[in-house]
């Protein structure tokens, strides 16, 4: 090759001249198709044989023309004599009127000499024609009736035919994916890990992208920094926490704080569920640990992350629902792998779960999850910072103000926080808003916590007692000291609800006195009461609030010590469910007379409360009034419109002076 040749390739604006062994691949593999086409077109391209119609044909045997002929159901095909003999001499010796000459004429116009023909049998049956074949010496042969053998052979081999090219294909497929790192599908894939695999460049989320969760974020600071440098800790003689438990309700931010970690960190990120290393097959599962943990070996330093770790770390041996085999060999892959990691394989296992109190004690232990971060609801502080994380793609109104928001968020969750946001922006769009306000924000809240808005008409009857139901709870929680701020009433029928009474707490509690959950069941027994104060009975509208009343008495007495009867003593009901077996086999550990007792004060309690609530509502029946009215009038009060109505709430000394001796 030339000089000038060789700096002619290497541009790009040349095409670059094929070598001997491709062009000679070429050329082979045209000839190929062409044979391949020749054979699938050469039967339709040979001349066929001729087709003749019936009464020619029998003109042809009649002469002599016929040599051979084969049946095969209504076809007859056969061979012209060759050479043929005399037309003349055949219809003089048959005696046909027709002359010599003319039967030669007719028949030649049709037949030569070796030729083959084609015809069909007509439907009616024709007696003369064997008679005439065998007089004219014709070789009759017959094939049967069924398929020929080509066409056997293909009807056998056809199904095995496509059972393998489907079989070659899968594997082709699966082979491709391995090659590209791919982890689902293919035909042996089954036992293969179903993790997703992100890399760090695949996602640029940080610690400061989580919001809220400072002290989580404090307890996986050191993991973060292990992960970006492991040697840093290695000449301390440290070793990074082979497994992190995150701990929390649902929609609190686990998964988001695992991946955070990872991206924090500049690692892989193998992610999945629990229930994906399940299956119906025993072994599967622990195949499917196996192939994870050696995929992240081959990564490390990197993150694993296992959502709902409960789905398989439930104790082992634990009676009803507990004896699966396939679940305990996929946990006790699980327990091996994580005891089985050296100092150097820097893979760290972060699992999340809100029942902690079902996983197997043999996962918890030090050396498998070292660390266990408990991630609560969110504050206000925290649920503000989240409200302005999902506030950033949202166009947001002037006047929007996100702390008050959060302030009327309490007990929501990160996931809930989200949801709000989205579910202003989806009232915005169906009113053709331009932009998020705080009034689309409160019916997001409501809508959230309360319920769409149905239609459901109701009579004035039944509107009329639905609103004094609602004053009744709402004017309790004006009066009582302890109970909550009360916000809103409502008689829209929402969800299941045919009227709500919303209550606002000031601050968060994680711990409640004694006056306060006597004030919360006053206000839940405040519809009941105002029933039979203003109707002289009661409906079957207090039912939720007869059994939340109840359940919080029942906690008050034999578990939170609040009986002078029964004195600080807990009598604690088995809250495990059934499917763990544990309850089962646990005896009662009080007495039939002890129960009897705790029936008897919960009672008393109830109808302490419930007698306290009466007389200050007969005191106050005024007030009542005036609030039913006017919800009747608006159907929604907000907390000002309540204020205005009810004035300034009554001192403590004089709500003890009307409840009397039961306060």
């Amino acid at each position: 090759m030339t000089h000038d040749q060789t700096t002619r390739k290497a541009q790009p604006g040349h095409p670059t001249p094929p070598d001997g062994d491709s062009l000679r691949r070429r050329l082979l593999l045209a000839l190929g198709m062409t044979l391949v086409l020749w054979m699938i077109l050469a039967p339709w391209l040979a001349p066929g044989p001729t087709e003749l119609s019936y009464t020619r044909f029998k003109q042809a045997v009649s002469q002599g023309q016929v040599a051979e002929v084969t049946f095969e159901r209504d076809r007859i095909s056969g061979r012209f004599a060759d050479p043929l003999p005399d037309a003349s001499a055949g219809s003089k010796a048959e005696g046909d009127k027709t002359t010599a000459s003319a039967g030669s004429q007719d028949a030649g116009s049709v037949v030569s000499a070796g030729e083959s023909f084609e015809t069909t049998m007509p439907q009616v049956q024709d007696a003369e024609l064997l008679p005439l074949l065998e007089k004219r010496d014709v070789e009759i042969a017959a094939n049967p009736a069924e398929s020929g053998v080509w066409t056997r052979v293909l009807a056998t081999l056809l199904p095995w035919a496509i059972l393998l090219g489907g079989f070659l294909y899968l594997s082709q497929r699966m082979q491709k994916r391995m090659m590209g790192g791919g982890q689902d599908g293919g035909l042996f894939s089954f036992g293969k890990t179903k993790a997703k695999r992100f890399r760090h460049q695949d996602s640029n989320l940080g610690m400061d992208d989580v919001a809220g969760l400072e002290n989580a974020k404090a307890d996986l600071q050191e993991i973060v920094d292990h992960l970006a440098d492991p040697e840093r800790f290695r000449r301390l003689g440290a070793t990074m926490p082979k497994g992190v438990l995150l701990i929390g309700p649902p929609g609190t931010g686990k998964t988001l704080l695992a991946r955070a970690v990872a991206g924090e960190a500049g690692v892989p990120f193998f992610s999945l569920s629990g229930s994906e290393f399940v299956e119906m097959f025993v072994g599967v599962g622990a195949s499917r640990v196996r192939d994870l943990f050696e995929a992240a070996k081959k990564e490390s330093p990197c993150v694993i992350f296992i959502d709902e770790i409960d789905a398989v770390g439930r104790s082992r041996g634990a009676g009803l629902g507990g004896g699966h085999d396939e679940r305990e060999q996929t946990l006790n892959q699980i327990l091996s792998e994580m005891d089985g990691f050296t100092p150097t394989e820097d893979v760290v296992v972060l699992a999340a779960t809100n029942r902690p109190d079902v996983l197997d004690q043999a996962l918890l232990r030090p050396g498998r999850f070292d660390r266990k971060v408990h991630i609560d609801l969110p504050d206000r502080k925290a649920r503000k910072a989240i409200l302005e994380v999902h506030a950033r793609k949202i166009r947001l109104d002037a006047d929007v103000d996100l702390g008050k928001v959060a302030v009327r968020t309490v007990g929501f969750s990160g996931a809930d926080l989200e949801n709000l946001i989205n579910e202003a922006a989806l009232l915005a769009g169906r009113e053709r808003r331009d932009a998020v306000d705080m009034a689309l924000l409160e019916s997001a809240r409501d809508k959230i916590v309360l319920g769409a808005e149905r239609d459901q008409g109701m009579g004035d009857e039944e509107r009329r007692l639905v609103a004094y139901h609602e004053s009744g709870h709402a004017l309790m929680a004006w009066m009582l000291p302890a109970a909550d701020r009360l916000d809103k009433i409502s008689i829209v029928p929402r969800g299941r609800a045919l009227g709500v009474t919303q209550q606002l707490p000031e601050e968060d509690r994680r711990t409640y006195k004694e006056s306060y959950l006597r004030d919360r069941i006053g206000v839940m027994l405040g519809g009941r009461v105002a029933e039979q104060t203003v109707f002289g009975e009661v409906t079957t509208g207090a039912e939720s609030d007869l059994a939340q009343a109840t359940e919080l008495a029942r906690r008050m007495v034999s578990r939170w010590g609040m009986s002078r009867r029964i004195g600080p003593v807990a009598f604690r009901r088995s809250d495990e469910p059934v499917f763990l077996g544990r309850e089962m086999g646990q005896s009662q550990d009080f007495s039939d007379a002890t129960a009897r007792l705790i029936d008897e004060e919960i009672r008393q309690l109830v109808e302490d409360i419930e007698g306290r609530a009466r007389r200050l509502m007969e005191e106050h029946r005024d007030r009542l009034e005036r609030l039913a009215e006017a919800v009747l009038e608006d159907e929604s009060l907000d907390r000002s419109a309540i204020d205005a109505i009810l004035g300034e709430p009554p001192r403590s000394g004089e709500i003890r002076r009307i409840a009397g001796a039961g306060g």
